[in-house]
């Protein structure tokens, strides 16, 4: 049954006889390299459907530390998973969307993108969801990393005694505090050393903030904690930054405690001492624990209710064709830059 979701016609454009091209980032060879190209309109398949974009979020890690700061050319295909737009196009045989649905995908930075219609398995990571009502263009390319803040929350299986480091406020930090908070076990530390996301990690009702910049943060979690050090620490710091001070996670964790490795480290080598992890555990990204269309919906149920304070995330807003200047902004003013959005209708 086709869904409507006429709010989202002053959206659509149709494309017009001859204008079958269109723009999208690109990573071309050379580090800190982003460029706009200009590509033909991609056409919808069976069971697909073809997404007008809206808007579309960088991620500051994945997109900045695994892409934007390499020498090699990345595919464009792999610029971007966070975008949100309508659906304005049909592939045969799919009967579960209209043209003219809102929606958010996991998709590259582009003025059209192409998505499969339906998932082969409720366990498998959802490309394409509906947004639901409430949750606007500006909100939902949040998603992606709400779904993998509401796994990653569940993965730790915090209690209401324990508590929580994150190191890091980040996007994927302050998300995750968000989630843990909505959650309501827990005692939540939250962590960093720029000065502007202590201050929104305590407006997002983080318990305790240690500013890293201004005392020693393993010294002020563990009077926090009585000396005990924190039940879980969730590693929530990127690039060189993150392995500079992944000696500190460690510091700051009980006896069999959890340090929860969330960061991306540019494929360089962790600093881990025997004597730390000694009665203690440590856990990468999502093991144990995938993505379904669950998962996917709890996220957008958060957004939906307003729990994801995204409006307080956004920092900045740019036209796409301003997406070199976007990235730029992220790499070398991270305490100005958090949630960066691109506009497709400038």
């Amino acid at each position: 049954m086709c869904r409507s979701t006429h709010e989202a016609i002053n959206y659509m454009q149709p494309i017009r006889s001859g204008e079958d091209q269109m723009k999208r980032v690109i990573k071309p060879e050379g580090q800190f390299n982003i460029a706009i190209e200009e590509v033909p309109v991609p056409e919808t398949g069976p069971g697909e459907v073809r997404i007008k974009a809206v808007r579309s979020l960088i991620s500051r890690g994945s997109e900045i530390g695994a892409r934007y700061t390499r020498e090699h050319a990345v595919s464009p295909d792999i610029m971007g998973y966070s975008l949100a737009g309508v659906i304005d196009a049909l592939g045969e045989g799919v009967d579960c969307w209209c043209v003219g649905d809102r929606v958010a995908a996991l998709a590259p930075h582009a003025e059209y993108v192409v998505c499969p219609a339906v998932l082969s398995s409720p366990e498998q990571q959802p490309r394409l969801v509906a947004l639901l009502p409430g949750i606007e263009f500006d909100a939902a390319p949040f998603w992606p990393l709400v779904s993998g803040a509401v796994a990653w929350v569940d993965i730790e299986e915090i209690e209401p005694n324990h508590t929580v480091v994150i190191l890091g406020q980040g996007l994927v930090g302050s998300l995750m505090l968000q989630v843990a908070k909505h959650n309501g076990r827990g005692r939540i530390i939250a962590v960093d050393a720029v000065a502007s996301r202590c201050a929104l990690a305590d407006e997002l009702g983080a318990d305790a903030v240690v500013n890293a910049a201004v005392e020693n943060p393993i010294s002020a979690v563990r009077k926090l904690t009585a000396g005990a050090g924190a039940d879980i620490v969730v590693y929530a710091v990127g690039g060189p930054a993150g392995i500079s001070v992944f000696d500190q996670g460690l510091d700051m964790l009980a006896v069999g405690g959890l340090l929860h490795l969330i960061g991306l480290y540019e494929d360089a080598p962790l600093p881990l001492s025997s004597g730390k992890i000694q009665r203690r555990k440590i856990l990468g990204g999502y093991y144990g624990q995938g993505i379904g269309s669950g998962t996917a919906f709890r996220a957008m149920k958060l957004l939906q209710a307003g729990v994801i304070q995204t409006e307080r995330m956004t920092t900045h807003r740019f036209a796409f064709a301003e997406a070199a200047q976007a990235f730029d902004l992220l790499y070398n003013n991270m305490g100005e830059a958090l949630g960066v959005l691109l506009d497709w209708q400038q």
